[in-house]
């Protein structure tokens, strides 16, 4: 047994293998176990894989089911919801640019990012300090790294950082509300003096950490100690402003929760010797249940095996900090 799996109370491996889906298995081989698998590409020839990628549009794009024009366009749904495809091909099935899907996909999203570089429409007219990186994060991971696209979205990540060197949501460093900034035809700049929201900048540090060469700058460390410092503690902004919403998972990641961010310092250097991580896997541990699983709330998707993926990307980042 590894050291990183010495660390759980409670077997994992067997918990995920008992799950019986292939693909997590194929990843526990891979990523766990460190075996020799099939190339990545055989996943892609899954059945599910085929149901995902015949809905997809002529011009690279998923329809988003259910529109409310009252809150944004059918087009900026629809980026939304190629986001969320994207995710669920790239995280769970490894898909990346070399299939025509994913590029399609790709060049789909580049047409929404600006002269500035951030990925616009989600908010209207306003800056998405949350899905631009997110949307970068997914790219990146389906090899997109060097793309001049992405360097781009990074140039205005860090020109649109706090000036405590984390970053908000800009309409919420004014005081002003979602449905007020939608109505708005101009973008409102963000007033910099204001403090750093843990929710967005745990969003903009994935794309950093998925990034070998931005996850290792001045940048990037400093927001991540920022983040550290708020690990349980409540948002400084009105969206997560209870501490329980670092227990509310996602998989694939979505906004900033207790898995997700260490994921994402897991990938920047940071040693569980710190005093806030090594507190936070003490706390994940106490989680597990004997049937290896954690007992923590899921809150999107529909997958059954959603409790599963958590449970792998968990045993993902204990491997990184322990092996």
């Amino acid at each position: 047994m590894d050291s990183w799996q010495k660390q759980l109370p409670f077997d994992t491996i067997a918990c995920l293998i008992s799950s019986g889906n292939e693909i997590i298995k194929y990843f526990i081989l891979h990523d766990l176990l460190d075996k020799e698998v099939e190339p990545i590409e055989t996943l892609w020839k899954l059945p599910r894989v085929e149901k995902i990628l015949k809905k997809q549009e002529k011009n690279g794009s998923w329809k988003y089911p259910t529109p409310k024009s009252k809150i944004r366009s059918a087009e900026n749904y629809n980026q939304l919801e190629t986001f969320r495809i994207l995710g669920e091909l790239v995280e769970k099935y490894g898909l990346n640019k070399d299939h025509k899907s994913i590029r399609r996909a790709a060049e789909y999203l580049f047409k929404f990012q600006t002269e500035e570089g951030d990925f616009r429409g989600i908010y209207g007219n306003q800056y998405a300090t949350t899905y631009s990186p997110a949307i970068m994060e997914l790219l990146i991971k389906a090899g997109y790294a060097d793309d001049p696209h992405i360097e781009a979205g990074f140039r205005w990540l860090l020109s649109i950082r706090q000036d405590d060197g984390g970053w908000a949501i800009p309409i919420r460093t004014v005081g002003m509300n979602y449905r007020d900034a939608l109505a708005k035809p101009d973008t409102i700049q963000p007033d910099k003096s204001k403090p750093f929201s843990h929710l967005v900048t745990g969003m903009v540090l994935r794309a950093f950490a998925a990034h070998p060469k931005y996850r290792k700058s001045e940048e990037a460390i400093k927001a991540g100690e920022l983040l550290i410092k708020r690990l349980f503690k409540g948002d400084k902004y009105s969206d997560r402003r209870t501490k329980e919403y670092w227990e509310r998972v996602s998989y694939p990641f979505w906004f900033t929760d207790i898995v997700s961010t260490l994921d994402s310092l897991s990938f920047l250097g940071f040693s569980r010797d710190i005093a806030q991580i090594d507190e936070t896997l003490n706390w994940l541990k106490t989680r597990q249940t004997e049937e290896g699983l954690f007992e923590l709330k899921i809150v999107r998707g529909r997958d059954k095996d959603t409790k599963y993926w958590i449970c792998l990307a968990i045993c993902r980042i204990f491997k990184r900090f322990y092996d």
